[in-house]
């Protein structure tokens, strides 16, 4: 195999020529022929036993090429990129120059290759400190959450609904009198005051007595996400079966017993307040290193190649496609609920793609300019991390090269932000 390189008119972009030789062509068209030979039917033979020449004389050579050329160029092209130390960020686009029985194939493959990054400032950068105080009511406001857990639903049946009741109700939605998809339930729950429902739905439940039924009078959200329903004005009618509300707990020290593993109520205080530190601790910190990696992405040149721009919103369409299909959605559904093309998500998508590459891109450059590298001692801590937390022994692991540099980029990563603020100026 051979290979020429030259670059493009277009910034980030080269062409390869690619010259395969004949008798490795000639193999692979044997391959061919010898994966599909039972397919085949030629007058005069059994199925799938006529010679290879036959074949071609009665269909011509050209049967194979197709089938020979993608399992000669797919590999040819690997090693073209890996001889050249090219770095692809994009699908080829391919053109054959020649390609016949007895001759090299010759083939073109252009391609977008990673930039290079033109780092600006990133030693000594303004930023601002990002700091959260736990005050009492914090506190409060985490106690009351954990009574709220723990309280238990008492049936109420002496007075009518009141806001906080929890109301299990049947109802059925209308607009211009004919019923919607969705609009209809038996038995559900609802917290009265919860907001759980369209504006002002709940409200007029309040002051209804078991069994009452009532028609109540709503106009969906402008933004509602159903296209359909966004600004109707809707009528629902309600059936209020059961009232419950919520008992809850006294909050003293045999609260804090049955909930927690302290005596007292201060003690359990005391541990929610030091673990809301600890969170905001960590919020400050991603803040912090936020703001400190669009700082040097603004110092930083780059000029991103289409085709990394297309292959990173593929990587986070297909995210949030799984993402969907954890609710019981596919994006086909999500995209009719919304009213919108997959082509109009992608195009939402292209400014964060450009951002998250120009970040990585950037760290990157900051990683090489520094020397920044993670030792065997860190990737080996954090293979054996990983296989705790997923149960395995570490030598299952140890041997996935990918998971290896996967890791190991990670690592660099941390390293690089940590020293844009180590060495940044924080007010």
């Amino acid at each position: 195999m051979n290979c020429k390189v030259e670059k493009t008119e277009n910034a980030n972009e080269v062409k390869l020529e690619i010259t395969v030789e004949a008798e490795k062509f000639e193999n692979a068209m044997k391959k061919v022929y010898f994966q599909n030979a039972k397919y085949i039917n030629i007058p005069g033979f059994r199925k799938g036993k006529a010679p290879m020449n036959i074949v071609e004389k009665y269909y011509g050579a050209q049967i194979f090429y197709e089938d020979a050329f993608n399992d000669v160029a797919t590999q040819s092209y690997g090693e073209a990129l890996d001889e050249n130390n090219i770095d692809a960020v994009s699908r080829p686009v391919v053109d054959i120059v020649q390609m016949e029985k007895g001759k090299d194939l010759i083939f073109t493959a252009v391609v977008q290759v990673k930039p290079e990054v033109e780092l600006g400032k990133y030693k000594g950068i303004s930023l601002k400190k990002v700091e959260y105080k736990v005050e009492d009511k914090d506190v409060e406001k985490e106690l009351k959450q954990m009574q709220d857990r723990n309280s238990r639903l008492v049936t109420v049946d002496d007075r009518p609904l009141e806001n906080g009741d929890i109301a299990t109700i049947d109802f059925e939605g209308f607009v211009d009198e004919v019923a919607f998809e969705g609009g209809k339930a038996e038995g559900h729950e609802l917290e009265i005051g919860s907001g759980a429902f369209i504006p002002g739905f709940e409200e007029q439940l309040v002051g209804m007595k078991i069994d009452e039924e009532r028609e109540i009078k709503v106009i969906f959200p402008k933004e509602y996400f159903s296209k359909e329903l966004a600004g109707k004005d809707a009528t629902f009618k309600v059936k209020l079966h059961e009232i419950k509300k919520k008992e809850l707990p006294e909050l003293d020290d045999e609260f804090a017993k049955d909930v927690s593993e302290f005596d007292t109520l201060d003690e359990l205080k005391a541990s929610i307040k030091e673990r809301l530190e600890k969170d905001n601790e960590q919020k400050a910190k991603y803040e912090t290193e936020d703001a400190a990696i669009k700082a040097v992405c603004e110092e930083a040149k780059v000029d991103i190649p289409s085709g990394m721009i297309e292959m990173e919103v593929e990587h986070m369409m297909q995210d949030f496609n799984q993402r969907l299909s954890y609710q019981g959605l596919n994006m086909e559904q999500y995209l009719k609920m919304i009213g919108k093309t997959e082509d109009e998500i992608k195009k939402e998508y292209e400014p964060q793609a450009k951002d998250s590459i120009k970040s990585r891109l950037t760290l990157e450059a900051i990683k090489k300019a520094e020397k920044i590298e993670a030792s065997d001692e860190e990737i080996n801590e954090k293979l054996e991390e990983m296989a705790k937390n997923y149960g395995k022994k570490v030598e299952e692991i140890s041997d996935n090269e990918n998971l290896k540099n996967y890791i190991k980029e990670g690592i660099e990563s941390e390293k690089a932000i940590d020293f844009i603020v180590k060495n940044a100026k924080i007010k």
